[in-house]
């Protein structure tokens, strides 16, 4: 259990009410969007685009924590994993935590401005999924799927940044993409299991039961054959096919492992760790796949 100092600086509780003192969240949502701004370039994205790719990251995800810890301000203090976040806490007003989230959407906004039409309206099309979200854990058994596809719009607006188009190609990143966070988010799912059930919370964790594991597995195995069907259509080299088959293995245990009797509670974030850098390796895998 963390405990947290008395009278702790305001300018840290943002910090924490944004998820930057833990970067593995933000980087899991920054790769599916270079994943499609780099094949969309075809391995040589323009530098100004990485940037805003990264910012608008940044921005978007620091909003959808901020949504989510209003949503949830009275349910997190019932959940040992995030009884200690700020609104939790009451170490931040809801105030604040209004005000942070409106300067968010105003510096995701103003990047927006200077995208093509297509772009912009995917932009704008995303920001109800995104709000929408944490209210999908009230009524809907899988939440999760929901999540999925507001991370799935990271693929078809950096896409689109480039071409001001979508290709058959994007769909299949896209869904790849999907299947991929259905399948880490469901592990990180599975550590507020005991949590969730008490309180009422729906998640695919809960939902999936006894086979939650091979539910996992199936999303990461349609993850790899969406890719492979991908790297054939855009006749990438064998670096992609091989980061591809290393990632496949790494799926494959930690399925094995998550079929273990006993599973200790720090494995669940560590496996979505792990997930940030199996997409890293991947967006290796495009690049360096593409200028073959």
């Amino acid at each position: 259990m963390t405990t947290l100092p008395p009278n702790q600086p305001i300018w840290l509780s943002v910090i924490r009410l944004l998820r930057w003192d833990k970067p593995a969240g933000r980087l899991i949502l920054m790769i599916p969007a270079l994943w499609g701004l780099c094949l969309a370039a075809k391995g040589n994205p323009p530098l100004p685009l990485v940037g805003v790719i990264i910012l608008g990251t940044l921005a978007t995800s620091a909003a959808g924590c901020v949504v989510n810890d209003l949503w949830d301000r009275n349910i997190d203090p019932h959940v040992e994993r995030t009884k200690n976040r700020p609104l939790a806490a009451k170490s931040l007003s809801i105030a604040t935590g209004v005000g942070v989230l409106i300067v968010s959407l105003i510096c995701a906004a103003v990047l927006a401005v200077y995208l093509n039409p297509l772009t912009f309206w995917l932009c704008v099309a995303a920001v109800p999924v995104i709000l929408l979200y944490p209210g999908a854990k009230r009524v809907f058994p899988v939440p999760q799927l929901v999540l999925s596809i507001a991370w799935g719009f990271a693929v078809l607006i950096s896409w689109s940044m480039v071409t001001a188009s979508l290709a058959p190609p994007t769909w299949y990143l896209w869904g790849a993409t999907i299947f991929w966070t259905l399948g880490f988010d469901t592990v990180y799912a599975m550590s507020d299991r005991d949590d969730d059930r008490r309180i009422g919370v729906k998640s695919s964790a809960l939902f999936f039961g006894n086979y939650v594991a091979e539910a996992i597995a199936i999303f990461y195995g349609l993850t790899v054959g969406l890719l492979g069907y991908l790297g054939q259509l855009m006749s990438l080299g064998a670096i992609f096919w091989l980061t591809l088959g290393m990632s496949g293995g790494l799926w494959l245990w930690q399925y094995l492992r998550l079929k273990r009797p006993q599973i200790p509670a720090a494995f669940y974030p560590q496996m979505f760790r792990e997930n940030v850098w199996i997409g890293f390796g991947l967006l290796v895998g495009m690049i360096l796949g593409i200028r073959h």
